[in-house]
């Protein structure tokens, strides 16, 4: 065997040894960054099944390698159950990790999403125009707005109530003519109506206050 065979074969030895999983010819031409050839791969690996390395294990038409387990050390309970406490804290630490990386992706959002000082100071400053363009037109308004008495504004209403007394007295007025009119009439109220060119109140729109 040429020594760069033999370094080859040494690699994928100690490859297998240390990732202590089964892996087809391709996975560990592809694990090896292709920097050993497929055939010198499966060269290697024959060598090493032949000296008791390495195990081949056939299903169908796959052939998979994996590093002999009984060249590793026996176990014992204790060295078993260590391991499995290490597991567990390393699984603890990992879902620890996880959840600050959690947190910190929300802040960081948080922060993409808040104004940034120089926004918030323009903001600030429009908030502050619109204030003082509000407080200026309130002041216009209570400079310029004309407050009446009670007596003019009793005199206003009273005024008021007259006028519509005096509406719904015209008005009922002109709807007993037109009623009376209608007794020898041949045709529909509407059709009067037109016919003279009357206008009702709801024809423009306008309602008599509620007594």
């Amino acid at each position: 065997m040429s020594k760069k065979d033999a370094d080859s074969t040494a690699r994928i030895r100690q490859y297998l040894e240390h990732q202590n999983r089964p892996y087809s010819v391709n996975d560990i031409f592809m694990n090896l960054h292709k920097e050993i050839g497929k055939t010198a791969v499966q060269k290697c690996l024959d060598q090493l099944v032949a000296d008791g390395s390495v195990k081949e294990k056939v299903y169908g038409k796959q052939k998979v390698y994996v590093f002999d387990q009984s060249q590793f050390p026996p176990l014992d309970e204790t060295q078993l159950k260590e391991m499995d406490r290490k597991i567990t804290d390393l699984n603890d630490t990992i879902k620890h990790r996880e959840k600050l990386c959690g947190e910190t992706e929300g802040r960081l959002r948080s922060l993409n999403s808040s104004l940034t000082t120089e926004e918030a100071e323009k903001k600030l400053q429009n908030l502050e125009e619109e204030v003082s363009r509000l407080k200026k037109k309130l002041s216009d308004l209570q400079e310029n707005q004309v407050l009446i008495s009670k007596e003019e504004k009793d005199k206003i209403n009273s005024e008021n109530e007259k006028m519509v007394k005096m509406w719904r007295k015209r008005r009922r007025m002109a709807m007993d003519i037109l009623d009376a009119i209608l007794e020898g009439y041949p045709k529909k109220k509407k059709d009067l109506f037109d016919d003279i060119g009357i206008e009702t109140d709801e024809d423009v729109g306008v309602k008599l206050p509620k007594a």
